[in-house]
């Protein structure tokens, strides 16, 4: 058997043998997939040490020990994942099956698939003898789905040494793209913040019998969630919009008809643009009586807001109040995370570049911000680390792979795995030999 098709028979047993420990947060049970990987990865030669706030939620960290002189390398992932209702899947969720070259499970695309490509290059490595200048971590962190505390926040802050690297490799982007005709690599350079926040008004509770001897907090509510549901931001370009444009049309169009030109490029493009030139407020729950019978007298609008990199709070909740008006309701912010960005031109950059040239000729890889949140805002904020997300992939197209995350019948092709362990293994090699 070749080396090539050895890698490959091996990142697809690990991820199958990840995905049969459940690991759905809550409760987690992290602990379980890094003793899985910790046995595998020192069977190889790798060193490694686990890192728990609590015992059943450990993250484990592993290492090939630098040489001296050179710079650090994290291979990020987690091993966290969502619910999985098994009456919609076609297949068990915790099965791990492999069928028709694809491996099926939960987790299998977000993300114990990157975890089993970074585990099988960092031993791959460690038995090739590589000796890199700086260290290689390979870094798979419990509770990234939730994040309450226990995964690579925690380690951040407790355990800086065990984690801080000039540079991490992380999931949210990755996928093989055709934009207007020609192949490009989609590299998630920055991430919008999360900062959520409650819309809340107050009235005086009756029986629903009688409606007029009340005072319904749930009624206050309704225009407030048709203001902040229907207010669009006016477009703006960031560095991630322009460098974007000027990758794929040699050109940064005017913000005004940004998403049109998005839009030209490939279907999905527009839809996904539109989020990345503004703040959004999206409103997704609502809390009121617990009883039929009874009239509220407090209504609860939780927001999902995501805001531009850079931009704070404080100029958010001027927006939120002014798209509200005068009323009476209380605004209250739930928490605020992420937000931040990497530089384009970097040693990783180009690492990146050249394996995508190498590989797929006449391919270039293109940066974007997420809308979405990753652990990349911890290694960034706590270090300064030029944190990127590229997971490559183009035996499944972005457009499946979308649908698929947190989804029903989650799974991943091999093709995929053994293209990730490639890239993760030449980064590897660039950046820390």
């Amino acid at each position: 058997m070749s080396a090539t098709a050895t890698l490959r028979a091996e990142v697809t047993e690990l991820l199958q043998e990840l995905i049969r420990v459940d690991t759905v947060n809550p409760p987690g049970n992290e602990t379980a997939a890094a003793e899985l990987l910790r046995e595998y990865l020192e069977s190889n030669g790798v060193q490694c040490e686990l890192y728990a706030k609590v015992p059943d939620r450990a993250n484990l960290v592993a290492r090939i020990p630098g040489t001296g002189g050179g710079p650090r390398l994290a291979l990020l992932s987690h091993t966290d994942t969502v619910l999985a209702d098994a009456t919609e899947w076609e297949r068990d969720p915790w099965s791990g099956d492999l069928h028709e070259g694809e491996v099926w499970g939960r987790g299998a695309l977000d993300m114990k698939g990157e975890a089993a490509a970074n585990a099988v290059a960092l031993a791959s490595l460690a038995r090739d003898g590589f000796e890199p200048r700086g260290d290689l971590i390979f870094v798979a962190a419990a509770d990234e789905e939730v994040n309450v505390g226990y995964g690579l926040s925690w380690l951040c802050a407790e355990h800086p040494d065990a984690v801080r690297a000039e540079y991490a490799l992380n999931e949210g982007a990755g996928d093989r793209v055709e934009l207007g005709g020609e192949p490009f690599y989609l590299v998630s350079t920055a991430e919008k913040m999360s900062a959520p926040f409650t819309i809340r008004t107050r009235g005086r509770s009756g029986h629903a019998s009688m409606p007029a001897i009340a005072d319904n907090a749930l009624l206050k509510t309704t225009a407030l969630v048709d203001r902040i549901g229907a207010y669009r931001h006016p477009p703006q370009h960031t560095p991630e919009t322009e460098a974007f444009f000027r990758t794929v049309l040699g050109e940064v169009p005017p913000v005004e008809t940004a998403l049109e030109r998005a839009g030209e490029l490939h279907p999905m493009f527009a839809l996904y643009l539109e989020a990345l030139v503004g703040p959004t407020y999206a409103p997704t729950m609502a809390t009121a009586s617990q009883k039929r019978n009874v009239i509220p007298n407090v209504c609860e609008i939780t927001v999902d807001s995501r805001l531009l990199p850079g931009m704070t709070q404080a100029e958010s909740e001027a927006i939120v109040r002014a798209v509200l008006g005068d009323g009476d309701y209380e605004l209250d912010w739930i928490e605020a995370a992420g937000g931040t960005r990497s530089e384009l031109a970097t040693p990783l950059w180009d690492v990146i570049e050249e394996w995508v040239q190498a590989t797929d000729p006449g391919a270039r890889p293109v940066p974007l911000c997420l809308a979405g949140f990753t652990d990349s805002h911890w290694m960034r904020e706590a270090f300064g680390t030029v944190a990127y997300g590229f997971f490559p992939m183009r035996a499944m197209s972005a457009e499946v792979a979308t649908l698929l995350v947190h989804s029903a019948n989650e799974r991943i092709p091999v093709a995929d795995l053994e293209l990730a362990v490639d890239f993760y293994r030449h980064a590897a090699q660039r950046v820390c030999g």
